[in-house]
């Protein structure tokens, strides 16, 4: 029987010993996709694996990561070696890991390549037929979220490279499932409106998982339908999406 109360770290501290002793937790192999991917600026490595009922934080160590032979990716299924603890501060339980060895492509990621190969084919990337961006437009119609980061960048390097032109922002959501809907309903409206002369559509960085309303094949060929040029600006330099590809411009 407790008989006084146990403090916070105390408790903490007690389950991480108890994970310790156990023999499967203390050397467990776990299976699925990776998401959520960041590369701290320290060497460690930060991620969740996830499969369809389920999702574990993970971390991998710089000392552990820098024998990779790959860079682990959001989308990618893996099986990691490793040990579950508890991260005493927070109290959360994660996966340590100490090996990461690639078991295939994860859903969404396999979903990206055969879009991508297929619009590919049918030459919706082609460079021949991309449209001119013009230099000095009077109006710059937007395809975001009015909220976040992602629409005062936009704002800001327009004014900036354009000050002369006006911006007329479509709002939307930029992810989940009326993500694409929405987008389709912002290009088609920005290119119906005489006045626009050049459209931008993006949002800021994120999981594969955030970003992939911008994989999405309606959107892909709303991009490649429209009169007016399209800039691509999603996400950060290392994100790629099918509307780049697409989209006569990537920012």
């Amino acid at each position: 029987m407790v008989t006084k109360p146990l403090k916070v770290s105390e408790i903490n501290q007690y389950i991480k010993k108890m994970f310790s002793r156990d023999l499967i937790l203390s050397n467990v192999k776990v299976e699925g996709e990776i998401s959520n991917f960041k590369h701290h600026y320290s060497g460690h490595m930060y991620f969740s694996l996830k499969d369809e009922k389920g999702k574990i934080k993970c971390v991998m160590f710089k000392s552990d990561n820098r024998f990779l032979e790959f860079q682990p990716e959001d989308g990618l299924k893996v099986v990691i070696t490793g040990y579950i603890s508890v991260y005493e501060k927070e109290g959360d339980y994660q996966l340590y890991a100490k090996k990461i060895e690639k078991s295939g492509l994860g859903n969404l990621y396999a979903a990206f390549e055969e879009l991508k190969e297929k619009l590919e084919k049918e030459g919706l990337f082609d460079s021949t037929i991309k449209k001119e961006i013009p230099s000095m437009p009077r109006k710059i119609g937007v395809v975001t979220s009015s909220t976040g980061a992602a629409i005062r960048d936009i704002i800001t390097v327009i004014k900036r490279r354009y000050p002369i032109g006006d911006i007329l922002i479509y709002p939307v959501l930029v992810q989940g499932d009326l993500a694409p809907k929405e987008i389709c309903e912002g290009l088609n409206y920005l290119n119906s409106r005489e006045d626009v002369d050049v459209i931008i559509t993006g949002r800021g960085g994120g999981s594969l998982e955030e970003l992939f309303a911008f994989n999405d094949e309606k959107v892909a060929r709303t991009i490649y339908s429209m009169d007016k040029p399209v800039i691509s600006a999603v996400g950060h330099e290392t994100d790629f999406t099918i509307a780049d590809f697409v989209a006569d411009l990537r920012a």
